[in-house]
């Protein structure tokens, strides 16, 4: 079986899809199926076949059992299927003796959007975020798939051999391949751990210069349409694509919500269903724009008959990378290609400032902007200055952040009684004004 091993990814490959629904946790459904069934599709493979199977509990050797396992075999062979992706994550060993049974490359969910992220991966960044996810991920199923880590190393061989592996001065008493293997590996998750704390450390420079400036990160399940709505708010050509994971990489852009109200919007890789626990970790840097956001726009599929579980992978995520608490604003996209307003309602029960919109075609995109100039500028509060005539510092900042509601002059002094958000309030009483009235 070492040859099945030698590939992992599945393009162009005939996929039979498994789900396993666990009675007594409610388990795998048709929708799971569904949404694996997209990510297939998105690294490439063709599915022929969907095996749901409801089972009291697993089987630590195969998983879903012997008999079910040589089922699966039997539709392998129906459909003349390459690859066997499962709806759930497998042990090392648990995908051995699959592979044994179906005599066909099992792959889990983990390992299939490992996959996907690896071949979406375009920048430096995400490329070494993406090899430590899956060096993490292989490290402990070193042993289990990869049949040639029972050779020796380094020693001439159990007949003392010629040619056996290792070169002149480097034989010594024997070392396992696994255990090279494991050594190699580990030198090179600390390698990239390494790496990937100094693009940490550049990327928090970066938030670091942007103080003073009201930042906005979108953040949704996968496909949600986030890059779409970016385009759409700061003309940042963004690349878009009806596929699962289009964007890995972080963009920020300048987004002028209104006149003298300027804001930094980032868009940052989509979550999923059950995402692997080391892409979150490896994809820190990456999620360091979340972390730092005065407000997060949570942009949701409204179309999409999984709203609420979407909704609740994503918030376990930010929930994960603390950022359960943080102002946010739920956008719910897609709205004009609803089937359902009932889902629309139940929604907006939960989230009662939830914003109908289409990224799209441009709906209620003003309604947005709107409810987030109220954000940027907190709570608005009527207050009364005086600064000198000659400020036009202020003055200028007063007309372009404020309305203005009266404007007395008197000697080398103006008065103004102005309406304003106290963030602006704020950045006012910095400039060297008086405050006569708040």
């Amino acid at each position: 079986m070492e040859k099945v091993r030698e590939q992992l990814q599945v393009r162009k490959e005939r996929a039979v899809l498994v789900g396993v629904n666990l009675r007594q946790r409610g388990g795998v459904t048709n929708n799971n199926l569904a949404e694996l069934a997209a990510l297939a599709e998105t690294a490439g493979a063709i599915i022929v076949d969907r095996f749901l199977q409801k089972l009291r509990r697993i089987t630590p050797a195969t998983y879903i059992g012997k008999g079910k396992a040589e089922l699966l075999c039997g539709r392998v062979v129906r459909f003349g299927a390459d690859v066997v992706i499962f709806d759930n994550d497998l042990s090392p060993g648990q995908i051995r003796e699959l592979e044994e049974i179906v005599k066909v490359k099992v792959l889990d969910r983990s390992e299939l959007i490992l996959d996907i992220f690896a071949t979406r991966a375009k920048t430096r960044q995400a490329r070494l975020q993406v090899e430590l996810a899956q060096l993490q991920y292989t490290y402990p199923r070193l042993a289990r798939m990869w049949g040639h880590l029972d050779t020796l190393a380094g020693a001439a061989g159990a007949a003392g051999a010629v040619g056996a592996v290792g070169g002149i001065g480097t034989r010594g008493t024997g070392e396992k391949q696994l255990e090279i293997d494991r050594r190699l590996v580990n030198k090179r998750i600390t390698e990239l751990k390494r790496e990937l704390v100094g693009i940490d450390k550049r990327k928090i420079r970066e938030i670091d210069g942007r103080r003073g400036m009201f930042k906005i990160c979108l953040v949704g399940y996968t496909n949600a349409g986030k890059s779409t709505l970016m385009n759409a708010l700061t003309d940042a050509g963004v690349f878009v694509e009806d596929r699962l994971f289009a964007t890995l990489d972080t963009r920020t852009r300048k987004w002028v919500v209104d006149t003298g109200a300027e804001v930094l919007l980032s868009d940052t890789v989509g979550f999923v269903n059950h995402l692997p626990h080391h892409l979150v970790a490896s994809f820190k840097a990456t999620l360091e724009e979340a972390v730092n956001a005065d407000l997060l726009l949570h942009v949701v599929d409204a179309s999409s008959d999984d709203v609420f579980e979407q909704m609740d992978s994503v918030e376990k995520v930010l929930r994960d990378i603390g950022c359960g608490k943080k102002d946010t604003i739920a956008v719910l996209n897609k709205s004009d290609v609803i089937r359902s307003k009932q889902t629309i309602e139940s929604v907006q029960t939960i989230h009662q400032d939830a914003i109908c919109i289409s990224a799209r075609t441009g709906m209620n995109l003003d309604k947005l902007s709107k409810v987030v100039l109220s954000r940027y500028r907190g709570e608005e509060v009527t207050v009364r200055l005086r600064t000198s005539v000659a400020n036009g510092k202020v003055q200028s900042f007063l007309k372009a952040h404020g309305t203005i509601l009266q404007e007395d002059y008197e000697g080398e002094s103006v008065e103004f009684e102005v309406r304003l958000g106290k963030k602006e309030f704020a950045k006012v009483e910095r400039m060297g004004v008086e405050v006569i009235d708040s």
